[in-house]
């Protein structure tokens, strides 16, 4: 009986182990991805994404919007603004609790 609780606990011991060791593996992994170089695919990745960032702080919305972008986004507040009320509908609604 008491062989079996020690090697039940054992047991959940190596699986409480082995959940902490693949963690920790997990979270070295992206460190030490952080600090060699970059897959060649990740880089162009994320410089695009970068480059994309800082084009529309420039422009102040969305990069290479045509008119066509404008009128459909315009068309979709008035729909939305019919069907759900008034309001500013590009802004996070503020709750307020009592």
């Amino acid at each position: 009986m008491i062989l079996r609780q020690i090697l039940r606990l054992s047991s959940l011991f190596r699986s409480t182990v082995s959940i902490h060791l693949r963690r920790n593996i997990g979270l070295s992994a992206i460190v030490f991805n952080k600090t060699k170089e970059l897959d060649p695919v990740q880089k162009l990745f994320l410089d695009k994404i970068r480059e994309y960032n800082t084009k529309s702080k420039q422009a102040g919305g969305p990069v290479d919007a045509g008119p066509d972008f404008q009128k459909d986004m315009n068309e979709s507040l008035a729909r939305l603004q019919r069907a759900y009320g008034e309001g500013d509908l590009t802004k996070f609604p503020e709750f307020k609790f009592e």
